[in-house]
This record gives structure tokens, C-alpha cells and sequence, in this order.
């Protein structure tokens, strides 16, 4: 092999310039070289690339389908839009019948107008629990592709994907009204009212796994924005990763959850833990978890740091990125039954 290198980048073995034999055999050698050199380069290029990593698990036809089934509707599905949400939630309840042990609506009022979050478990001989949580609702009149049809898409797969394991807890899947706003914050958010149920009637809870717009990415230089400017020395600028957002708050649960995502390695994940005192920490559901002492994490793309499309009529459909998508639904799901 050294020998090889040494004939490719041009370091003769001997010199011989003064006779016909010797210029032929220095033409022979160089044309010898360039021979190597690109044989080289083919396989120093090959044995770089990666093979495309295709997911064993998913079934990407049916989470496109659940895509549509959300966002294809007559109206958009925020909190003015009554007949919509119970539209979305009824398909939601649908899906999580034809897997789970039990389903249940988890219905509240705020002002005359009863919401309701749906409920779906696995595993329920098992007292401790983990909540996969996601919300269903936009702000104002979008579809809501990225946020939140995708953090519901993969809910329902998941929910199809674990009921086939023997797990150690019980999964509770749980799809949220009235994250946006006017209610973000409030106590009128269904995974506030989740949330309190769950301290109230002191039930054992090991974590819970938010999942929170996992369908926009992108390759282009300078296209991951951060809220502090110096991260994306750390990150990168690409937004080509999803990220395990978690806080002080997260503790051993977020620990052990991050490893094992990073262990199946299918897509880019970075972890980032952090205050809520930087924006986007605790902007969706698992705060309230929080809020109760809770151990919760947040999976993102990152939302509006990375999608323009954010909280806009242009967060549609054609906009997701479903390969990339698939695999971190495909990662939890290797995670989620790792669980110890």
C-alpha cells in the first residue's frame, strides 16, 4: 500500500531521463499513476458513502395516510372550530382502538365548549406508566403539517408499532386539545388537565416523551437557526437532526432515553438540555409534566428555528419530509421498547 501512494503522488523509485528506455518507461510509470490515482479516489469515495438507511418497521404508507387524514380537512382544527378537533380526535380514537387494551376520551370544559383529549394504553396489567404524548390542534387557519399532524402521525404508529411488545410499563398515548394559543400556558391545556389527573389520583408515572412537529428538516447551509447565535458551533447550521429537548427536570428518564436513541444512530440527534428561560425549552406540552415534577423530555425538529413554514398557512403537507421523519419515528419506537 505504501508503495502504491508513493508511485500515485509522484515519488520515483528511480530516475532515468537520459535514454529512450528510460522516457518510455517514465511515460509507462506516469500513465501507471494516473491508473492508481483513480482508483484511489473511486475507492476512497466509496468506502465513505453510507448506504441509504431505510426504515424495517414503519409502515410509511399508513403514516402518510394518517397525514392526510389530519390535515385534509374542511376546516382547520383549532380551538374555534369544535366539529373539526372532535372530527380529528374521533380518527384518532379510531386508530388507537384497533391496538390498544382500552381508549377513552378525556373531556373538559372551558366557557360553554367541552374539549376533550384522547387516551389510548397498552400494557395496563402494569401499575408505572409512560405517557407519548403529542397535540392535535393548530394556531389560527393552517393545515398544521409539521406542527402538530407529524407529532400525531407518529403517535398513532408508534401506538401500532408497541402493542406488539411485551413492555415493562404501561404506554399511555395521549392526544392533546388546546395547546396553542389562546391556551398555551393556561390551565385549560390538555396536557395541563392530563397532567394534573395524574398527580391527583397519584399515579406512578416513569416519563413522558412529547413529541412535537418531527416532520420539517433540511440540508442547506445556514437553514438552523438557534436562540443563541454561538450554538450552531455546537449544532451545526444545517437542519438536518432532530433534537431530545430536556431540562433539569428530565432526570434519569431523560438520561437513559437520550442514550437510547443515539444507540440506533438512524438519523442525526443531538441532545440539548437547558432553562426554561430560553425560548423553545418548554414551548409544548411536556411543561406541564414539568409543572408537576414530572421527568419529561421534548422530540423536535426544532419548529420555528428550522421551519419558516411555522404557525403559517404554508405549513402543509407537500412541505414534510417524510424519509427523514419515518426514521425518527422508527428510532423512538427502537428507544420507547428499550425502556428498562
Amino acid at each position: 500500500m505504501v508503495f502504491i501512494l508513493l508511485i500515485i503522488f509522484g515519488f520515483y523509485p528511480v530516475k532515468i531521463f537520459n535514454t529512450l528506455t528510460g522516457y518510455l518507461i517514465v511515460v509507462v510509470y506516469n500513465k501507471i499513476r494516473i491508473i492508481l490515482l483513480f482508483a484511489f479516489l473511486v475507492t476512497t469515495v466509496y468506502s465513505q458513502s453510507k448506504p441509504e438507511i431505510v426504515c424495517h418497521y414503519v409502515d410509511t404508507t399508513r403514516v402518510e395516510r394518517d397525514m392526510a387524514k389530519i390535515t385534509h380537512t374542511q376546516n382547520s382544527r383549532n380551538y374555534l372550530n369544535i366539529e373539526t378537533l372532535n372530527y380529528v380526535a374521533d380518527y384518532i380514537k379510531a386508530e388507537l382502538t384497533k391496538v390498544c387494551d382500552s381508549t377513552a376520551y378525556q373531556n373538559y370544559d372551558v366557557g360553554k365548549r367541552t374539549y376533550k383529549n384522547v387516551i389510548g394504553s397498552i400494557g395496563i396489567k402494569n401499575e408505572e406508566r409512560i405517557i407519548i404524548g403529542a397535540h392535535y390542534d393548530v394556531s389560527g387557519n393552517q393545515q398544521g403539517a409539521d406542527d402538530n399532524a407529524s407529532g400525531i402521525a407518529g403517535l398513532l404508529e408508534l401506538a401500532r408499532l408497541l402493542a406488539k411488545e411485551k413492555l415493562n410499563y404501561r404506554l399511555d398515548f395521549v392526544a392533546y386539545t388546546l395547546e396553542e394559543p389562546p391556551f398555551f400556558r393556561t390551565e385549560q391545556m390538555g396536557s395541563y388537565i392530563h397532567a394534573k389527573y395524574l398527580q391527583d389520583n397519584q399515579i406512578p408515572v416513569k416519563g413522558m416523551i412529547c413529541l412535537e412537529a418531527i416532520g420539517f428538516f433540511s440540508n442547506k447551509p445556514n437553514s438552523q437557526m438557534y436562540p443563541i447565535k454561538e450554538m450552531n458551533m455546537m449544532y451545526g447550521d444545517k437542519g438536518d437532526f432532530i433534537t431530545i429537548v430536556q431540562s433539569g427536570k428530565s432526570g434519569a428518564f431523560g438520561k437513559e432515553f437520550e442514550r437510547l436513541m443515539k444507540t440506533s444512530n438512524l438519523i442525526k440527534t443531538n441532545s440539548f438540555i437547558g432553562s426554561s428561560a430560553l425560548p423553545g425549552v418548554d414551548f409544548s406540552d411536556h411543561l406541564n409534566y414539568w409543572k408537576f415534577d414530572y421527568e419529561a423530555i421534548m422530540i423536535t425538529d426544532t419548529a420555528f428555528y428550522i421551519n419558516k413554514n411555522y404557525h403559517t398557512s404554508n405549513d402543509k403537507l407537500e412541505t414534510i419530509d417524510f424519509k427523514k421523519m419515518n426514521l425518527v419515528i422508527e428510532q423512538l419506537y427502537l428507544a420507547i421498547k428499550e425502556i428498562k
